[in-house]
């Protein structure tokens, strides 16, 4: 339950208190700010708590906006300031600086201060001396919405006229759609899912319920696939197809109904790899069906796109407090994008999920598992050289300083274990420049190499993993600010999931790809976790998971131990076992922490749709 405070004399025909109590407030009436002190002190700590002008005049979803956003510990829009639980104490205290005396925001202005108001309200002095105390105040975008507090009956009747002139729910509905988002979602699933978001708000659905429906449509369009039938590879597309648009209605429906959540966040972050990873293991359960092993396309295809969002992942994170971030490429691509038909072209290039899903989804119906994986092999490479070159010639171009923060975030996406963390604190001095990259590209590639170009069971690899454990040392000696030193993530993801995919293909023996699937699939879990607590500004996952689960190099040297030692039926065996370990401790950890009161109530756009 939250609690509005209405101030002052409402205007003739207001509906201001029954909008309040539609967005879920119990609505206190205060006649003046000595009576608001009073009955902000009476309101359980527990509890939001939302001051608004009697006065004020506007859409009810311009409320919402302000009011009931969870992820803001302060918002306001004119006429209405709101604070959760644990910015009540700052709300409390500049209330009580909020000076009643009329004329005092226009005495504010002449010393410098604030601006003057327009009309003098009780709501705007709060949220004005919430900023002066240096509070991280959100005023959402409000667009053609109407919010205001009238400072007359001719300014009042302007106001209603212009809240008649717009059709709020039109907006509330395109407000639901991503600004930006791709080709396919744009033009063939937004212009009806947003219906269905509304659909489902109405009805009283979560977006979490949403969310589990469409994980459980993708995994019976998996199960589907893995008939190995023509009719199940049909119906596993269209599936898939359904999975998407409840894919995108749930964030609709967040953003329509502003309902956020930890766990939601939780569950938006992991479910879409989740969904799709399934969906690679369907398609090689019913290849086998036929006769076709694609296991190692299906390996492959996974260790791709995993690489690919790390990418993203660390280009962001590297960048995303920087100053100085200039560059000719940046340049151009703004330019570019005035030209609107490059627009559309570079995100349909980078293949996004709702291009990607699509494309799956007809090669699953109409061809073959093989041909399927082929295609998007191929595309995802496309995608990636696209994306990652363009990034690369950005980040040689631009003159950016690297904070602290970003040091720490590339660290923490790096997932270096026990081994390199030590033998770091040896090579205290770390490398020079572009020389961490080219060091990580290395190390990755010769345990790769060794490990793809040997036969199984020999000690070539464990040699390459022991080199990969030195360079990866090398690497993460100094904090990461180097231009190109997001590369470094990257590079060790597609180091430590090629060596246990080459080893699995080199084992030869029936279910040792699968085996490695599951290995990977774990391990890329704990993975995006780490991402997604980062950006929840939550931090890394504790130090004694990563310990526990050994670090990228450390579990990278243990698979090249265990092929080294073990016959191809007992590698096998500990992949399953290793994989089992993996999963359990960081689905524990993981789903203790998104569930716990401390996890951000964030809402991540995640990739482009």
């Amino acid at each position: 339950m939250s609690t509005a405070i209405v101030t002052g004399q409402p205007v003739p025909g207001s509906s201001l208190e029954s909008d309040l109590r539609s967005l879920g407030f119990d609505v206190r009436v205060a006649a003046d700010a000595a009576e608001t002190r009073n009955l902000l002190a009476t309101v359980p700590a527990d509890r939001r708590v939302a001051l608004v002008d009697a006065r004020f005049v506007g859409h009810p979803h311009a409320l919402r906006l302000g009011l009931t956003d969870p992820r803001f510990p302060l918002a306001a829009v004119p006429g209405a300031v709101t604070a959760q639980p644990a910015a009540r104490p700052a709300l409390a205290r500049a209330v009580a600086r909020a000076t009643p005396a009329p004329g005092a925001t226009a005495a504010r202005a002449a010393e410098g201060g604030a601006p003057a108001l327009a009309v003098d309200s009780l709501a705007d002095r709060v949220a004005g001396a919430l900023d002066d105390d240096g509070g991280a105040v959100h005023r959402p975008e409000l667009g053609s919405l109407v919010a205001t507090v009238p400072d007359g009956p001719s300014a009042l009747d302007e106001a209603r006229r212009a809240v008649a002139a717009v059709d709020e729910e039109a907006v509330r509905l395109k407000s639901a759609v991503k600004s930006r988002d791709g080709f396919f979602t744009t033009f063939f699933i937004s212009p009806y899912s947003r219906y269905l978001a509304r659909w489902c708000a109405r009805r009283g659905l979560t977006p979490n319920q949403v969310t589990t429906a469409s994980l459980l449509t993708a995994l019976i369009a998996a199960g589907c696939a893995a008939t190995g039938t023509r009719g199940g590879f049909v119906a596993a597309g269209v599936l898939l197809i359904a999975s998407f648009v409840l894919d995108c209605t749930d964030g609709q429906l967040a953003r329509y109904a502003l309902k956020y959540s930890t766990l939601g966040a939780w569950l938006d972050a992991t479910f879409d790899r989740a969904k799709e990873y399934a969906y690679y293991a369907g398609l090689a359960l019913g290849a086998a069906r036929g006769g076709d092993d694609v296991w190692a396309l299906a390996l492959g295809a996974m260790v791709l796109q995993t690489c690919r969002h790390v990418v993203d992942f660390s280009f962001n994170e590297a960048n995303h407090d920087a100053t100085a971030n200039t560059s000719p490429t940046a340049a151009l691509s703004d330019k570019l994008d005035s030209v609107g038909w490059t627009v559309w072209v570079r995100r349909m290039i980078v293949l996004p999920i709702g291009e990607r899903w699509a494309m799956i989804a007809v090669l699953t119906a109409a061809t073959t598992p093989r041909i399927t994986f082929y295609v998007l092999l191929a595309g995802c490479a496309l995608a990636a050289a696209y994306t990652t070159a363009g990034r690369v010639l950005r980040s040689v171009t631009r003159r950016a300083r690297r904070t602290d923060r970003a040091a720490r975030a590339l660290a923490d996406l790096a997932d270096p274990g026990p081994l390199a963390n030590a033998l770091g604190r040896v090579f205290r001095r770390g490398l020079p420049g572009f020389a961490v990259p080219a060091v990580a590209l290395l190390g990755g590639a010769a345990v790769v190499a060794c490990s793809a170009l040997t036969d199984f069971g020999g000690t070539l690899p464990v040699a390459g993993a022991l080199v990969y454990v030195l360079t990866s040392a090398l690497a993460v000696a100094r904090p990461l600010k180097g231009a190109l030193d997001w590369l470094v993530p990257p590079l060790f993801r597609a180091a430590e999931y090629g060596t246990v995919l080459a080893l699995a293909g080199e084992a030869g023996v029936n279910g040792a790809l699968p085996a490695a699937f599951g290995l990977v699939a774990a391990v890329a879990y704990h993975h995006y976790d780490t991402v997604y607590r980062i950006r929840g500004n939550a931090g890394a996952p504790p130090a004694w998971l990563v310990r526990a689960i050994g670090g990228q190099e450390g579990r990278t040297l243990l698979v090249t131990v265990l092929a080294a030692v073990l016959t191809a039926a007992q590698f096998k065996a500990a992949l399953t076992v290793l994989a089992v370990a993996v999963a359990l401790v960081v689905l524990v950890e993981s789903v203790r922490f998104w569930v716990s009161a401390g996890a951000p109530a964030v809402h991540d756009e995640g990739e482009t749709a």
